[in-house]
């Protein structure tokens, strides 16, 4: 017979509220542990929220650790359950979009800035999304291999001023994985215009990280009345460099990725390099998010198409990337890493002249400026976009 549980997991569940959490399957168990003393489980369906002890012979979807200080704290703070996972005091491991999600089901938040988990059917499918904030829409797109989760530490610094939607893309985290896709910038550019136009959101600022800032001028190109400002977070961009690997690249089929699996230590080491940053809560919760996807065959195959189609982009001719970019008119602001391993710094020097009246920021960083170094980032994000509500922004 379990012990029972500490008064502070009993007060977050007692106030768990179901319209802010979010779950694929109908049933959810999330394991919450207090070391040392012991492990209980949530289990979260249609009927609700209800805490009991461990299941040891049941793997939990999303396990939660914290010490009892840490839990009460959690208990007494509406936004210590964040607070406590960004200062690394609390772990998620397997499912961050439902660990994140339970934080903010039992947050006690009740107001329209609180965070929420959420899915909607648009027109390129069902999306999972997380919102938080009011004011200006600020659509967040992730990178290759990521997921919404990757922007949190964004949502945090910017909720206070702007409303915030951080989507997985078709193809990746808890979004739908359609078979017949392409995965190239064109349809994930799409996707957040149905996105917008489900949720009725006429223009915003558009923020993007690696295939998601690819995706984000792809975006500012096609649809530039559906956009304001757009920030590009270590974009990929089309190479410029011969690719010797392109004949063979184009016939790989990324259907090959409905059977193939490739072992946990080799795409671990994949994720590593995406994050080149020391042991921490968000290098975790990236394997983990990645691999959630990833050791699923349709997951798979949406990453090989992706990756596939950044690799083959052509950079010159009248269609190719480089030639459109030089009509990108939106206000941009490109952000990269010096010590980035998959998008050179060397490649700002060519965005600066393709388009001359973009804004440019460099940090010491790898390829995830926003978690690497997340207040920096944000301060210039911050101040881009407060630019545009002096009377400096477009028409």
């Amino acid at each position: 017979m379990s012990s029972p549980a500490p008064s502070s997991l009993r007060t977050l569940i007692d106030r768990f509220d179901p319209t802010a959490f979010d779950a694929s399957q109908r049933r959810a168990q999330i394991r919450l542990v207090v070391p040392g003393e012991g492990k209980w489980d949530v289990v979260v369906d249609l009927a609700g929220a209800r805490l009991a002890g461990a299941d040891s012979a049941a793997q939990p979807h999303a396990t939660l650790t914290a010490n009892r200080q840490t839990w009460s704290r959690i208990a007494s703070d509406l936004r210590g359950g964040m607070d406590a996972y960004r200062a690394g005091h609390l772990r998620i491991r397997h499912n961050l979009h439902l660990g994140v999600s339970l934080l903010a089901a039992t947050s006690g938040m009740t107001g329209p800035e609180r965070l929420r988990f959420r899915r909607i059917e648009t027109a390129s499918g069902e999306l999972s999304f997380l919102t938080a904030g009011v004011g200006e829409p600020i659509i967040l797109v992730h990178g290759l291999g990521a997921t919404k989760g990757s922007f949190l530490p964004t949502v945090a610094a910017l909720a206070g001023s702007f409303r915030l939607i951080a989507v997985d893309l078709p193809g990746f985290g808890d979004s739908d994985k359609p078979l017949r896709a392409l995965y190239d910038p064109a349809f994930f550019a799409r996707a957040v215009v149905h996105l917008m136009d489900a949720l009725e959101v006429e223009r915003a600022h558009v923020i993007g990280n690696s295939m998601g800032g690819r995706a984000t001028l792809e975006l500012g190109l096609r649809h530039p009345d559906r956009v304001r400002r757009l920030v590009m977070l270590a974009p990929s961009l089309a190479w410029i460099r011969e690719r010797p690997w392109a004949p063979l690249v184009r016939l790989l089929r990324p259907e090959l990725g409905l059977l193939q699996i490739t072992p946990r230590s080799i795409v671990e080491a994949v994720v590593h390099r995406i994050l080149p940053v020391a042991e921490s809560n968000w290098v975790r919760a990236g394997v983990d998010e990645f691999l959630r996807a990833y050791l699923t065959p349709r997951g798979r195959m949406a990453f090989y198409a992706a990756a596939r189609q950044i690799y083959l982009e052509e950079p010159h001719g009248a269609e190719g990337f480089w030639t459109r970019l030089a009509g990108l008119q939106a206000p941009s602001l490109f952000i990269w890493g010096k010590a980035d391993r998959l998008v050179p710094i060397g490649f700002a020097a060519h965005v600066k002249r393709t388009v001359p009246t973009a804004r440019h920021f460099e940090l010491d960083c790898g390829h995830v400026p926003q978690i690497e170094r997340p207040a920096e980032t944000h301060a210039a994000i911050s101040e881009f976009l407060e630019e545009g509500r002096s009377g400096k922004e477009e028409p």
